[in-house]
């Protein structure tokens, strides 16, 4: 049996379909039907039903600016800085063909007045944005916190604290930072080597940016806590949630009975309460498994394992 004879109404300002011949008590569709086009389909979208396929033929020309600009699909995304195209210094053109000197000399003039009116702030830019794209692809770092990241860089160069400094320093400074400013756990020696930086000099341009940028885009700096690490390497080391936690309420108890954990690295204590508990709950861990997951020592390992267990007696 053949389905009932439904016609359409397009209204063109927001693009929605209205039925006028489609019965009230239509088992397929709602009472109040509101038709949309939703990726090549009509959709109901009260019900959600689809009713049928919409293919794209062949594109209606558009003469007036109001046209071009209800019509089109898509168009070229620029940079926001730096130069969108480049007048290189080669003898041949785009088909192969060799130019001769009185256009080699034109092109090159070309080029160098181009170059000329590119501010050093997009120069910076240019050179900055891929290597923080980089940098946060190799850290898997979430996009809200690169966001955060090129607003801080931004900042900086702006300030044209990079002047006469490392590039790179302030990159991985302002990642860094950002990662602090959303809590999110990753180390400054992640940071460091995976932005080939000295510890040194990254640590240098964090403290620039801490003092002059932060506070001007109300951004709180928020340092690692060892809690925040105990999740982080008790994954690391496949250990149970319940382990974890016991972890957790380990460091809390020795802190209530007079941890001094001032001028104490957090790696360190999140490791010592990790390996404590392993081994309280017959989960072999060896020190050197757990030391190298939180990039310390084993001495130091057994150094932060000695005093959490004297202040848990």
């Amino acid at each position: 049996m053949e389905p009932n004879r439904r016609t359409y109404l397009r209204n063109n300002r927001n693009d929605l379909f209205e039925e006028e011949d489609l019965p009230k008590s239509d088992p397929d569709c709602c009472e109040e039907p509101s038709l949309q086009l939703r990726d090549g389909n009509r959709v109901c979208l009260n019900c959600g039903m689809i009713f049928q396929k919409e293919f794209v033929g062949n594109e209606r020309r558009a003469y007036t600016i109001e046209e071009i600009q209800n019509r089109k699909r898509t168009e070229p995304r620029w940079r926001d800085f730096g130069p969108r195209t480049m007048l290189p210094n080669t003898k041949t053109d785009s088909k192969g063909k060799s130019i001769g000197a009185k256009e080699q000399a034109l092109f090159s003039r070309l080029s160098k007045i181009q170059n000329s009116l590119i501010s050093s702030i997009e120069r910076n830019f240019w050179e900055a944005k891929p290597k923080l794209k980089m940098l946060c692809s190799k850290l898997n770092i979430p996009e809200y916190i690169s966001d955060s990241a090129w607003k801080i860089y931004s900042v900086v160069a702006k300030k044209k604290l990079t002047m006469g400094r490392s590039i790179n320093g302030f990159i991985a400074g302002a990642l860094y930072a950002a990662i602090r400013v959303h809590d999110f756990p990753r180390l400054l020696d992640e940071v460091c080597e995976a932005s080939l930086t000295p510890r040194r000099t990254v640590h240098r341009s964090l403290a620039m940016i801490i003092r002059e940028v932060l506070p001007e885009l109300n951004l709180k700096y928020q340092p690692i806590t060892a809690e925040q690490l105990i999740f982080r390497f008790g994954n690391e080391l496949e250990l149970p949630m319940k382990i974890q936690k016991i972890a957790i309420e380990m460091l809390k108890q020795a802190s209530q009975n007079g941890l001094k954990r001032t001028g104490k690295d957090p790696k360190g204590l999140a490791a010592a309460c990790i390996y404590i508990a392993a081994k309280d709950g017959a989960i072999r861990k060896t020190q050197s498994a757990v030391a190298d997951v939180a990039k310390i020592t084993e001495v130091t390992l057994r150094s932060r394992a000695k005093q959490i267990k004297g202040k848990l007696k």
